[in-house]
């Protein structure tokens, strides 16, 4: 029998904490937002009851996520979990700020 993650897993999410000085800026949006189109599926970036499309800057900027903040990274397909490790990565690195 094979299992199936449920669209809810929580192993389709990280909670990340934004840890460079400027937070989640344009530059770092860009940088995520980039990671995350080479997703095949839906990803998602949240912080409070605000969720947005990780794919798309300007969306990423309406978080104003500061540094301490935690954003929840959700992706839709397991097959994505590459990418969410590298934008796990990359917010961990602050963004190489």
């Amino acid at each position: 029998m094979v299992s199936k993650r449920l669209p809810n897993d929580h192993s389709l999410h990280r909670d990340l904490v934004i840890v460079n000085e400027l937070g989640l800026h344009a530059r770092s949006a860009a940088q995520l937002a980039k990671t995350a189109r080479s997703a095949d599926k839906e990803v998602w970036v949240q912080l409070g009851d605000q969720r947005v499309d990780a794919k798309q800057i300007i969306d990423l900027l309406t978080l104003a996520a500061a540094k301490g903040d935690t954003i929840r990274v959700s992706i839709t397909s397991p097959k994505d979990m590459e990418t969410l490790d590298r934008i796990a990565a990359l917010v961990a690195d602050g963004f190489g700020e």
